[in-house]
């Protein structure tokens, strides 16, 4: 079982930082990233992608690491396997809900946690292998799958809850037809100003406004912002 090569680690014991990292450092992995709190974390994965996050549940700040990872879950598909000394039914129930990869119980060893993210990492794999398979077998049909409930006819460009066809106004249409031939890749706002304003002169809030009103009328449609980069279309399919 292969690892992530970018692991990033939510912890706020330093202790168990460098714990972690020392672990890590001893196998082929090209970057630990550590942070104790949500608002660094989720600044972070604006601008670099994860392979895997070591999440602690108590972390600094209003935030704990379940909810962190319930915000970075919205709009990302990213293994997390969770790091608690806590065993108590209720916290175990919150965590559960969120489909985790993995477990790993304070006190830990390294074996524990070497194997505890080989095994998450394997099955995250897995998992996006038959989310590409489920995504071709629609395509053949010209319609891509966006996710559970909703999909994209790429002979009509129609946005289709189900089979029903979602009302979208031309520009809203247009930005969603850039995203899904692009899907799960960054689109760079020129791409976007160029084909759906042309030579029209545009205000620079003008893409922003309107990727508002698309994720305003279809919330569940996970639309990612980059920062200083473009904007991308991420499918998740749950099998």
């Amino acid at each position: 079982m292969e690892l992530p090569k970018h692991i990033l680690i939510v912890e706020d014991e330093v202790i168990t930082q460098r714990y972690l990292r020392d672990i890590l450092g001893q196998y082929d992995i090209e970057s630990t990233d550590c942070y104790d709190n949500a608002k660094e974390t989720l600044e972070s994965i604006k601008i670099k992608k994860y392979d895997l996050i070591l999440m602690d549940i108590n972390i600094k700040g209003s935030m704990d690491g379940i909810q962190l990872s319930r915000e970075i879950l919205r709009t990302q598909s990213i293994p997390i396997v969770f790091i608690t000394a806590h065993n108590d039914d209720n916290t175990f129930q919150e965590v559960l809900e969120l489909a985790p990869y993995g477990f790993i119980e304070k006190p830990f060893s390294s074996k524990d946690v070497v194997f505890s993210i080989k095994l998450a990492y394997k099955r995250y794999i897995q998992h996006e292998n038959k989310n590409k398979v489920a995504i071709a077998d629609v395509q053949i049909n010209n319609k891509v799958a966006l996710n559970n409930e909703y999909s994209y006819d790429t002979n009509t460009a129609v946005l289709y809850q189900h089979d029903k066809m979602v009302k979208l106004n031309h520009k809203q249409n247009q930005l969603l037809e850039i995203l899904v031939k692009n899907v799960n890749n960054v689109v760079c706002y020129d791409v976007f100003i160029a084909t759906i304003w042309k030579d029209e002169f545009v205000a620079d809030s003008a893409l922003r406004t309107l990727v508002y009103s698309v994720r305003k009328v279809v919330p569940e449609l996970i639309i990612i912002s980059h920062s200083k980069m473009g904007y991308s279309l991420k499918t998740k399919i749950e099998t």
